[in-house]
C-alpha cells in the first residue's frame, strides 16, 4: 500500500523500473545487504548529483515536476538509451528532450539494401547537416557519383551551389534553390545542429551570392512531396516524384526517394544507369 501522499505515476513507475535493471556491481557498489535487484534510491540519487530525498519523492509521485536539466541527469544515471531517454522526458514533462546533434558518418548494411531495393528509383540518405550517407546505383547515374567525391564534398548544399552539373540539371534552379535553403535551415534546427553548420554557411555565402541571399532571408519549410524535373546528361529530361521519410530510431537521417513520374521516366533512368555501367568498366582502377 502506498504511503501518505503517495501516489503511483508513470514517471515513478518507469523510473522504478529502470534502476532495477542497472548491475550495482558494474557501476561500482556494494553487493552486501542487497534484498531487491538493481540500484538502490539513494544510489540512483549519487549518480544523478541529486539529493537522495527529492529522488525518493520523485519515485512516489511527490514534490512536482523536474525539470529538464534533473531529467537528463537521471537518464545519465540510469544509462538510458536515446528512446528510453525521450519516453522519460515524455512521461515526466510532457514533451520530449531538445535535439543533442551527433555526427553521422555511415549507415547500417541493412539500409543500404533498401536503396539498393529500388533499382530505377534514385534514392539517397542524408545526415542533419545534409551530407549524403549513402545512395543507389539510380542515384548515382543521374544526380552524381558521389563513390567519386571526397566524403566533405557530399553535402547537398555544396553539390546546389557550387557544382556546375548539378546547377545545369536543374529545370528551375531559382525556385528549387530556395526550396532546398529553407527546408535545411529547419532541418539544422531541428536536429539541434545550428552551430555545426556555421562554417558551411559562411563558405556558401562566400563562394555563392545567391546562397547568402536566400539564407539572410530566414525562410522556413517542409520537404514534404512534390515533383521534380531534371535535366539530363543526354540532353533530355527526367521527372521524378519524391517523397521524403525518417529512419526510425534515427531522427538524425532523412531517406529522399525519387520515383520515375511515368513508365517513359522510369526507362530514360534505366538507360542512364547503363551508361554509368559502361562507363565505370572503362575506367581504370582507383
Amino acid at each position: 500500500m502506498s504511503g501518505a501522499g503517495t501516489r503511483i505515476t508513470p514517471l515513478g513507475e518507469y523510473l522504478r523500473d529502470r534502476r532495477t535493471k542497472l548491475d550495482p556491481a558494474a557501476l561500482g557498489f556494494s553487493l552486501k545487504r542487497r534484498r531487491t535487484p538493481g540500484l538502490r534510491r539513494e544510489e540512483v540519487a549519487q549518480r544523478a548529483n541529486v539529493s537522495a530525498t527529492w529522488y525518493t519523492w520523485l519515485e512516489q509521485g511527490r514534490g512536482g515536476a523536474p525539470s529538464a536539466d534533473v531529467l537528463d541527469r537521471i537518464s545519465r544515471a540510469l544509462m538510458l538509451t536515446d528512446v528510453e531517454r525521450e519516453h522519460l522526458f515524455l512521461i515526466g514533462l510532457g514533451h520530449p528532450p531538445d535535439v543533442r546533434f551527433r555526427e553521422i558518418e555511415s549507415i547500417s548494411p541493412r539500409l543500404q539494401r533498401v536503396l539498393d531495393a529500388l533499382p530505377l528509383s534514385p534514392a539517397i540518405v542524408k545526415n542533419a547537416t545534409w551530407d549524403v550517407l549513402a545512395w543507389n546505383a539510380a542515384a548515382a547515374a543521374l544526380f552524381t557519383d558521389y563513390a567519386r567525391l571526397p566524403p566533405e564534398k557530399r553535402n547537398i548544399l555544396r553539390l546546389m551551389f557550387t557544382t556546375g552539373r548539378t546547377i545545369d540539371a536543374q529545370m528551375h534552379w531559382e525556385q528549387i534553390a530556395r526550396y532546398v535553403v529553407a527546408v535545411f535551415r529547419a532541418d539544422v534546427a531541428r536536429a539541434g545542429a545550428s552551430e555545426r553548420i556555421k562554417a558551411l554557411v559562411a563558405e556558401l555565402s562566400a563562394q555563392s551570392p545567391v546562397f547568402a541571399k536566400l539564407w539572410q532571408s530566414n525562410d522556413v519549410q517542409t520537404h514534404g512531396e512534390g515533383t521534380k524535373h531534371l535535366r539530363t546528361p543526354d540532353g533530355g529530361t527526367v521527372a521524378l516524384e519524391f517523397s521524403t521519410f525518417a529512419v526510425d530510431g534515427r531522427p538524425d537521417l532523412g531517406m529522399l526517394v525519387y520515383n520515375p513520374a511515368t513508365p517513359k521516366d522510369a526507362k530514360i533512368i534505366g538507360k542512364l544507369m547503363e551508361a554509368a555501367q559502361k562507363k565505370k568498366r572503362r575506367q581504370p582502377p582507383e
